[in-house]
């Protein structure tokens, strides 16, 4: 099938996309640009570099931007997949167990006739993101939003450690082990998709203490060989 991958530059969106490329064609990658950080659909923190990323994997990017209202912002992601009438047969998406999300875009699927795809849907979250590292995915922290995590989480690289870390704070404080209650947001910087890895040449810490949350700002990269 012809599908349209919805991409944060996150871990989910781009690791949903890789499973469903085994079997499918992405032809298109969709980016919602939110101008509201706390946007309940869609991923804020450097979501420039989705422009960057579908460039490694050589499949033309579709950019909508949205103030990030809720439920209005759903229309901006409705009007990104009319575009694509007839060039695709349905949408992939890294929905791994919210179901405010999942139940809107299948909703938006099913009015244009198209496959709402969610490769890690209810997937255990530990062991998907041991499978991800094993499928070589680079991916860093760029976003904490959930006390007791702190700013020693910006920057960091997932790996085994930090899934024990994670599993222990799921334990004890509740916290999502992907994040997916916005606890945590990530960034993928390499991937068997990618042509290219990235890498941070310049990046901002932004941390409110007050609030207990922040963010990973990048501001240069460059294009390095694997």
């Amino acid at each position: 099938m012809r599908l349209a991958a919805l991409v944060s530059g996150g871990k989910d969106s781009l690791y949903a996309a890789y499973l469903a490329s085994k079997e499918h064609s992405i032809e298109y990658i969709i980016s919602i640009v939110s101008e509201n950080p706390a946007s309940y659909m869609f991923h804020f923190p450097n979501i420039h570099l989705v422009k960057t990323q579908a460039s490694l994997m050589g499949i033309p990017l579709i950019e909508k931007r949205t103030k990030g209202e809720k439920e209005k912002e759903l229309d901006d992601l409705e009007e990104a997949i009319a575009l694509l009438k007839g060039k695709i047969d349905g949408v992939v998406t890294g929905a791994l167990a919210s179901s405010y999300q999942k139940m809107r875009i299948d909703s938006i699927c099913k009015r244009h006739d198209l496959l709402s795809i969610a490769p890690l849907w209810h997937r255990d979250p530990a062991e998907y993101l041991r499978a991800a590292l094993r499928d070589k995915f680079e991916i860093i922290y760029v976003g904490v939003a959930a006390p007791p995590l702190n700013a020693d989480w910006l920057g960091r690289k997932l790996d085994e450690k930090v899934i024990e870390e994670l599993i222990e704070l799921n334990r004890k404080h509740g916290i999502s082990v992907v994040g997916e209650g916005g606890e945590l947001d990530t960034l993928v910087l390499d991937c068997p998709m990618f042509i290219k890895k990235i890498k941070i040449l310049h990046a901002e810490k932004n941390w409110n203490e007050k609030e207990r949350n922040g963010t990973y700002d990048i501001k240069e990269i460059e294009l390095v060989d694997k």
